[in-house]
């Protein structure tokens, strides 16, 4: 009876030892590619000797002192050298103030050299050609990736191939349009339309913006198209909200770029009343003292900084490009 029993069990206690052994080989697999994911350069067993700990301290030390003296080095100079007197900067340029603080060099520097004019007129530039490339790549970029055309990969392959001319050899053929522009009659020097209109159609953010509409969920597309929505609500009220990433993204792009733009707006904007702080600055260079033009300089880059330091979460979560809302 008991040589039964035992022959009945003999089945299931081999099944259990098969079972133990699956698990067993599955768990040393999974150990395996575990320690395969988190395999450096340095294994555990050498970051825990005192030596190797601290050569890994002082090489990140060292590169993160490295770092802040190549970022921030030169930006933290400038806000030093416009608040301190000229003989200071040119005797003692690294000194903290050896005479004190001359905070009367932004004052100047905003009434006397006309830096609120000057800077009232970047921010428009900048604002319009903002707007101006926002719309263009959206819009482009919504008609290339979710209308699709049946032209669409010629009209992709188009603006793609605008990418590989340089700059400088449309600059004559866009001064000559601006001189004299189609259908207008007259010339659009000194008006802030020559600056928006060349800078609006950006082939590079259109295929950013392209890229990104391309990752979308097109579940989405067709549950808004089944409920009657039209390409334009479809764009407005679907594309678009899931789409913030990607538009600060091109905001920043856009706002850096006719901020520090020098060549196009002197062509175009000769007039000094009109001209930006990137045209200005280096035209008063020669008739103003260096603490006050350092002071300028100062001014001239709150606005990037403050723009970097309010769009760095959505620029580096959108760095990528390669994800988008799902579901």
């Amino acid at each position: 009876m008991s040589s039964i029993i035992k022959g009945a069990d003999a089945p299931r206690s081999l099944s259990l030892s098969k079972g133990r052994g699956l698990v067993s080989r599955r768990r040393r697999r999974r150990s395996s590619v575990d320690d395969d994911t988190v395999r450096t350069v340095i294994s555990d067993s050498e970051r825990r000797r005192p030596g190797t700990r601290l050569g890994m301290g002082l090489t990140h030390v060292f590169l993160f002192v490295t770092l802040v003296i190549a970022g921030l080095g030169p930006i933290l100079w400038l806000a030093k050298s416009a608040v301190t007197p000229t003989q200071d900067t040119l005797t003692q340029p690294f000194a903290l103030w050896p005479n004190g603080i001359d905070w009367a060099n932004l004052s100047t520097a905003w009434n006397d050299i006309h830096i609120d004019q000057y800077f009232f007129n970047t921010v428009v530039i900048a604002a319009g050609a903002w707007g101006s490339q926002l719309f263009i790549a959206t819009t482009a970029g919504y008609a290339l990736s979710v209308l699709r055309p049946k032209y669409a990969p010629i009209l992709n392959a188009l603006v793609l191939a605008t990418l590989f001319i340089p700059g400088i050899v449309l600059l004559v053929p866009l001064y000559l349009t601006i001189v004299h522009p189609p259908l207008i009659g007259g010339s659009l020097l000194n008006n802030y339309l020559a600056v928006w209109l060349p800078m609006s159609a950006n082939a590079f953010n259109i295929l950013l913006v392209k890229r990104f509409f391309d990752n979308l969920p097109r579940e989405v597309f067709e549950a808004a198209k089944t409920d009657g929505a039209g390409p334009f609500r479809l764009f407005w009220s679907v594309v678009l909200p899931m789409s913030k990433p990607i538009l600060g993204v091109v905001s920043v792009f856009a706002i850096i770029a006719a901020w520090k733009d020098y060549l196009w707006p002197m062509l175009v904007l000769p007039d000094p009343a009109v001209q930006p702080l990137s045209v200005r600055l280096p035209a008063v260079q020669s008739q103003t003292e260096l603490d006050v033009f350092l002071a300028a300089l100062a001014i001239a880059t709150l606005i990037p900084i403050a723009m970097f330091l309010v769009f760095q979460s959505v620029f580096l979560r959108s760095a990528g490009l390669g994800g988008a809302v799902k579901g």
